[in-house]
């Protein structure tokens, strides 16, 4: 399952990194277009996060990743989410949400050092 999460993560990745490249540019604004690529970078690289995690879960099965895993998707929703709905156009006031996605990633990461620290004893 969570290979398969990751997976779709990096595949959505790419087509609004596309989408973004190809059917904003003639549209949208430049601060449209600095918040849609900053969304696209921090959706790929916690995609790819997440794809390790989900390899770590492969190869180390008893090693916890599943709540670091889920607060970092929770992270991409929020942060990539709210940056790409006004990277839309939509009200700049929905980057209110923008922390609380950065938030949610941040303690996905500390959770996985917590947890590396407790599994290395």
């Amino acid at each position: 399952m969570w290979l398969a999460i990751s997976a779709l993560n990096l595949a959505i990745a790419v087509i609004l990194g596309a989408f973004g490249a190809h059917g904003l540019k003639a549209r949208a604004t430049i601060d449209q277009l600095s918040w849609w690529h900053t969304a696209t970078d921090y959706f790929f690289y916690h995609a790819l996060g997440l794809l390790a995690l989900a390899i770590l879960a492969k190869v180390s099965p008893q090693f916890p990743i599943k709540l670091s895993f889920v607060c970092i998707q929770i992270g991409i929703i929020f942060f990539c989410g709210s940056l790409y709905v006004m990277g839309l156009g939509l009200p700049r006031i929905l980057g209110a949400i923008t922390p609380v996605g950065g938030t949610f990633m941040i303690i996905g990461w500390l959770v996985l050092a917590w947890n590396a620290m407790k599994f290395a004893k």
